[in-house]
This record gives structure tokens, C-alpha cells and sequence, in this order.
């Protein structure tokens, strides 16, 4: 096996790694997932009833409110916040003023079409500082 990196742009600083939850459509943290939990509610999602706690979450963009970064806080207080979050657009100020808050590495924009590269559920390491994002290809 052969590890695979892919460069994006580092939003915040640190180092994470865990599970891929790829998720091929927009995300809200609030609505989507429940705060008490970690656990994706937005029915119809394609990762309905799977936990976002310490997963390396990879989704196109972030939707919804500014509600998002308190969601985040209450999941970082109850240990079931992301490991880190990867999008493929640009990252709105929201999701980073969460990922700020929480100490959640983010990058955005990478210079591949993580969606279709990354299988879900590999594990997939994350360095907010150097905008790396690396994992395992098998050959």
C-alpha cells in the first residue's frame, strides 16, 4: 500500500487524524446532527445514525446558520466533536469561528476531488499547519 497526500489550504493549525465520513452533499452542524450525541439525524443523509465524534469529516460545504459553531462547542465539551474537518470549497467564517473555538483542524479546497478519492472509513490524517491531508491507498 502506498500512502496518498493531497495538499489544500490550511484553515486551522493542527495535527488529527481518524475515520473518513465523507459526506458527497452540504452539511450543517446544526440540524444535522444531534449536540447531545454526535450522531447524524438529518433524515434522508447518507450517513443517518453514524457518529461524527472523532471522525475526519470531508464534505463539499458547510450549509446553513451561524448556529453551526455553538453546535460544535457543545460537542467539543461532551468529547463528540469531529477530529477534524476537510471541504471542498471555501470554508465560511461560521464553521471556522467552531473549528477555532474547539481546536478542530480545518482545511478547505484541496487540489483533488477528495469525495471520490477518499473510500469511506479509511483512516485518513490531517495537518491543518501544512495543509496535508494523507492516508492509505491500496495498490
Amino acid at each position: 500500500m502506498a500512502d496518498r497526500i493531497v495538499k489544500a489550504k490550511g484553515m486551522i493549525r493542527g495535527e488529527a487524524a481518524g475515520e473518513a465520513l465523507v459526506c458527497h452533499k452540504a452539511f450543517s452542524f446544526l440540524g444535522d446532527v444531534d449536540m447531545d450525541t454526535g450522531v447524524i439525524i438529518a433524515r434522508g443523509h447518507e450517513h443517518e445514525g453514524v457518529s461524527i465524534a472523532g471522525r475526519v469529516m470531508i464534505y463539499p460545504e458547510t450549509k446553513g446558520s451561524s448556529g453551526g459553531c455553538i453546535v460544535l462547542m457543545v460537542l467539543a465539551k461532551l468529547d463528540k466533536q469531529p477530529a477534524a474537518i476537510v471541504l471542498m470549497k471555501p470554508a465560511d467564517p461560521n464553521i471556522v469561528e467552531g473549528a477555532i473555538l474547539c481546536g478542530i483542524p480545518l482545511l478547505s479546497e484541496p487540489d483533488e476531488d477528495l469525495l471520490a478519492a477518499v473510500p469511506n472509513g479509511t483512516t485518513v490524517t490531517v495537518n491543518g499547519t501544512t495543509g496535508e491531508i494523507r492516508w492509505r491507498k491500496a495498490t
